[in-house]
């Protein structure tokens, strides 16, 4: 039976509906055979390792810079948080020393109140017959002068020391209360008993005689004297209190 193709060109058509195709595996297969150096072959293994080595190290990299930005930031927060709470700690600490500074400065000038009614107490008690009294003063600095002096230097003290303790110390420097008697005697054996009732006494201390001359007083001579001396805290024991009453009407 004879068949004829009405239609030209169909034929081929159809064989070449299928379209070409590439066989990869055979070209790899070939490509492989064909390279037979192993310099080349080295050459491509140490390509391909030196890129897996770059990505790995590049994904590490940057897993480590997220984390560290991390850290960063929450160290940055964890600084401003704990600065502000140093501040108010530095503020609460000076609000500290400053109350601290006032009470000590009240208890010393409260604690000097009495300190010159006892001298001027035991001056008259032990002052002996044909002796009198000229002047009283006190020869070192004024305690409450002295009290706020040594205040300012603690407040600047404190500032670099952060400690109220120079302060105790300069106050008790301010309290030490020197004074000088100058007097006059007609008798010299009263001169020695004045100064030995003045050093019996609890509140004086380091009586010294300064000066002692001659002196011409209304055409009569007399000895002119001076005596240093320091009021001293008694013993508890040497010092005797009484009730105060107030009567309201």
């Amino acid at each position: 039976m004879i068949e004829i193709n009405l239609l030209p060109g169909a034929g081929k058509k159809n064989r070449n509906r299928g379209g070409p195709s590439m066989d990869f595996g055979a070209i790899a297969s070939n490509t492989l055979a064909r390279i037979r150096d192993p310099y080349m072959i080295a050459a491509v293994v140490g390509v391909v390792l030196s890129v897996a080595a770059v990505s790995g190290m590049y994904t590490y990299q940057g897993s480590r810079m997220r984390s560290v930005d991390a850290s960063l930031q929450t160290a940055e927060q964890d600084s401003i948080r704990f600065a502000a709470i140093i501040k108010e700690k530095r503020k609460t600490e000076a609000q500290r020393d400053s109350v601290l500074t006032q009470l000590t400065l009240i208890r010393s000038i409260d604690g000097k109140r009495f300190v010159w009614p006892h001298i001027m107490d035991e001056v008259s008690r032990a002052l002996p017959q044909y002796t009198w009294i000229t002047q009283v003063v006190q020869t070192n600095s004024d305690p409450v002068n002295a009290a706020q002096q040594a205040s300012a230097s603690a407040d600047t003290t404190t500032k670099k020391d952060k400690s109220p303790q120079a302060l105790s110390d300069s106050l008790e420097v301010a309290d030490r209360t020197n004074f000088r008697v100058v007097g006059n005697t007609v008798d010299i054996q009263a001169l020695t008993r004045f100064m030995k009732m003045l050093e019996a006494s609890p509140f004086i201390e380091n009586v010294q005689l300064i000066k002692s001359a001659m002196i011409i007083a209304e055409g009569k001579e007399i000895t002119e004297f001076q005596l240093d001396a320091a009021y001293q805290k008694p013993d508890s024991s040497a010092i005797r209190t009484i009730p105060v009453t107030l009567s309201v009407r």
